[in-house]
Parts: C-alpha cells; structure tokens; sequence
C-alpha cells in the first residue's frame, strides 16, 4: 500500500463489526447480520475481510516509531470488503461503503486489496454477483476486467431481482496485470491529491 495515500486498507478486526453494520444497513436491502461478520473474521479460513479508514495524520508525518510508542489507534470503518477463495479463484462476497464516503475511490482502494490477495493466494481469476440495475458498480467492475459471465435469474431474495455473474481473465496474464497498473496508479494519484472530488 502506498504510504502516502490518506487511507488504508486492514484486515476487519471483530471490534470493526458495529461500524462495519452501520454502513452494512444503510447500503443492502438484504443486509448481512452481525454475526455472519463475526463468522467471517474468527472462523471461516476461506474469508478475506478488509475494511478501510483514514490514515491518521500522525502516522504518516511521526512513522511507525511513534505508533509502537502509542499503540494503533484505528480511524472510523469508511468501507469495508470482503471475498472468500473457492478453489481457484476469489470470489468477492461483499463491498461497500459508507454514504459520506461514495465516489471518491474508496470502493476500488477495497477492491484492489482483493486482487493483491487473490494474486497471495495463487487463485486463477475473480468472480462476483452483482444486481442487474446495479449500473455504477457494473461500470466500476468492467474498468477493472470483469465480464457478465451468465444471468442467474431471481438472485436476490428480497426482490427477486436478477443478478449478473461476472468475472475476471487470468489475474496473473500479462495483460490483466497491464491494466491493474494503470487502474492503481491513477487511483493512487486521485488519493494522494486529496481533494476529495468524485472518480
């Protein structure tokens, strides 16, 4: 992680959980309950659950002696992520973020930690579901490589509503990793200036 960005990206720590469901209700008609977060973060070794705050600015300016000093102290949960390995590939099960918060970048910062764990685990591709009428987070998906793989129909339970099943090429292929570049460098770039604007 680039250390002069004004985030990061850690694990979902069980004490993350509250906030973590703060944003869970405001963003999902169908939320998840606490104590599936709670499931993913201490039992399930096939979870990878990340969550995002502000890099606190003593941090970046004193480094990492000061904190040792101190202890952590973490920043409020922005948005959160979270994927499970199925065999050979990631599967992202969740990725949201906190109203306040949307379009600024933050949302692909998870997605990004995703890719680099896939990549640590050695899976082949990732794959997710997303809501037909989802049209931003389809676009934000193909920027990063995903393609409608099939419709499954009556996905979701609450309305019925169809989901897209898309998926990425080979995470390791010469060409994917291209466009992972490309895609980190400009989101890194919006993240350091700061200002906040939209993507």
């Amino acid at each position: 992680m680039d250390s002069h960005l004004l985030f990061v990206v850690e694990p979902m720590t069980l004490a993350d959980v509250d906030q973590v469901m703060q944003i869970e209700r405001v963003s999902f008609s169908a939320p998840w309950s606490a104590r599936a977060y709670r499931y993913e973060i201490a039992e399930n070794d096939h979870s990878t659950m990340r969550v995002v705050r502000p890099r606190p600015r003593w941090q970046s300016s004193l480094g990492v002696a000061l904190q040792r000093l101190v202890g952590n102290l973490p920043g409020p949960v922005l948005g959160y992520a979270g994927a499970w390995r199925l065999v050979d590939e990631i599967h992202v099960s969740t990725i949201a973020v906190h109203p306040d918060w949307r379009r600024r970048g933050l949302g692909e910062l998870l997605l990004l930690s995703l890719f680099d764990r896939g990549l640590e685990l050695g899976v082949r591709r990732a794959t997710l579901e997303t809501r037909v009428s989802n049209l931003a987070a389809q676009a934000l998906y193909r920027k990063y490589g995903f393609e409608i793989l099939s419709v499954q129909k009556a996905y979701y339970s609450d309305n019925n509503e169809d989901a897209h099943i898309m998926g990425t090429p080979d995470l390791a292929a010469a060409e994917f990793q291209a466009r992972l570049r490309t895609c980190r460098a400009q989101l890194h770039a919006h993240l350091r200036d700061g200002s906040g604007a939209a993507m």
